[in-house]
């Protein structure tokens, strides 16, 4: 297995430096250098707002493809409910599921099923919690990344709960192990994945030491030939006989399926990556205290709004609302068991998140201090009108660059254009020296444009 750290890539052969991903990047982590973008590792976080807004298709996801299971005896597919959202109305999970087999895989496993163990497991947490508020759900992988890099100090309130994607690996593993003979390695566990960022949760898991799934492929490579496997299939709800599908789980991927599955009276559901940072900013300045439990996704809708989806998330919210209509939202477990396996710590995250803030200046705390005052004078020096022209994202990001050497000041076109008139004014000076008086080329004098560029 790769070690790589994101599952996003550029392909320069097609970026042209468009910079709508620069613009819509929420942590930062995006620079437009020679006309290329490219992404700063320590900042990106993975939620794919730069895949759905770039005009080239240059940013790719970094999926794995069917040649990579190879390795494995026995191949299982392990199907995001956002799935289900994907068809038409009369396409049920029971036709999706057999088309998975068609299309190469040996068996599926159901994540539905896991939501609901997990939606249980929680409530057992909450019985016993009595820790700070508000708890803050873990299943989107951006939103612990978000906080490894960006909200450090909330890493106590995550749910320290295993997500369902990694129970029904876990679950169907061990079943297929027992059935086959075989040894768990030789089973693959793949995710059919709504968003990139669950890629990454697999390569390398923040909180213990390896998933129990061993890849993904995004929805949007499997729709086409579900599509084709499902063509010839009985598509008729009417009278058919339906498999035991938890309709707790399904509701699981659209916005405020997670708090109406559990029994608390004060919760939030959050979506959107710039809302979730309105919103873990609050918690940062003490506010939000008295809220029990946030189901925060980074996608709009929720799930159904990932990178790596086909369906518009409002038609397939329609969609995931009418198989709620169908399946009913009827707990389908054993809650003794249940409780049970949470006893046995079945469902805890053990691990601390592995905190990864953004890299500092520099290692020595005194010459950070100096490069905060530097880049300080030398935002205080730029327009402050966050353009964009110079490959950063805005006019301090820019001035950071300049300090870590990533860019030069003249790559802002403001600063260049003051020291191309301060040039041919004819007075020899740079406009380096803020606040200076130049001569311009009638003899008269003149003060600069820019202040505090005697700290650049």
């Amino acid at each position: 297995m790769s070690n790589r750290i994101h599952s996003l890539y550029i392909d320069p052969g097609k970026c042209d430096g468009r910079m709508a991903c620069l613009r819509v990047c929420p942590t930062e982590a995006i620079r437009v250098r020679g006309g290329k973008a490219r992404i700063l590792e320590d900042r990106c976080i993975d939620c794919g707002e730069c895949i759905t807004t770039c005009p080239s298709n240059a940013i790719v996801p970094l999926t794995d493809s069917f040649t990579d299971f190879s390795k494995f005896q026995h191949v299982v597919a392990i199907p995001s409910p956002v799935l289900y959202g994907q068809f038409s109305d009369i396409v049920l999970p029971d036709h999706i599921l057999s088309a998975l087999r068609k299309i190469g895989f040996d068996d599926v496993g159901d994540v539905a099923q896991a939501c609901e163990l997990v939606s249980m497991a929680i409530e057992e947490f909450w019985a016993q919690y009595q820790g700070p508020r508000p708890v803050i759900s873990a299943f989107c992988p951006t939103i612990v990344r978000l906080i490894q890099v960006r909200f450090t100090d909330l890493s106590e309130l995550l749910l320290p709960i295993e997500s369902p994607m990694e129970i029904a690996a876990r679950e169907v593993k061990l079943k297929k192990s027992k059935e086959l003979g075989l040894s768990q390695s030789r089973i693959g566990a793949i995710y059919v994945t709504p968003c990139p960022a669950k890629m990454v949760a697999i390569r390398r898991h923040p909180r213990k030491k390896k998933s129990f799934l061993d890849g993904a492929v995004s929805i949007a490579d499997v729709y086409g030939p579900l599509l084709s496997a499902m063509s010839d299939q009985e598509a008729v709800i009417e009278g058919r006989e339906m498999r035991k599908v938890s309709g707790i789980g399904l509701g699981w991927p659209i916005l405020g399926g997670v708090i109406k599955s559990l029994k608390l009276k004060n919760c939030l559901a959050v979506s959107g990556l710039s809302e979730v940072i309105r919103i873990f900013e609050e918690i940062e300045k003490g506010k939000l205290r008295d809220v029990e439990f946030i189901e925060c996704r980074t996608c709009p809708a929720g799930c159904i709004g990932g990178s790596l989806t086909v369906e518009n998330p409002y038609v397939a919210r329609s969609k995931i609302v009418k198989l709620l209509e169908i399946f009913g939202e009827q707990p389908q477990q054993n809650t003794d068991y249940i409780k049970k396996l949470y006893r046995a710590k079945y469902f805890l995250l053990d691990e601390k998140l592995q905190l990864r803030p953004v890299r500092p200046l520099a290692e020595d705390v005194s010459q950070a201090i100096q490069l905060m005052k530097q880049k300080q004078g030398i935002y205080e020096g730029l327009p402050k009108i966050d353009c964009g022209a110079c490959g950063s994202p805005n006019c301090m990001a820019f001035a950071e660059d300049v300090v870590r050497k990533e860019a030069k000041l003249t790559d802002c076109i403001f600063v260049l254009l003051e020291r191309q008139s301060a040039s041919s004014g004819g007075s020899g000076q740079s406009a380096e020296h803020g606040g200076e008086k130049a001569d311009d080329s009638q003899g008269r004098r003149r003060e600069t444009r820019f202040k505090g560029k005697n700290s650049f």
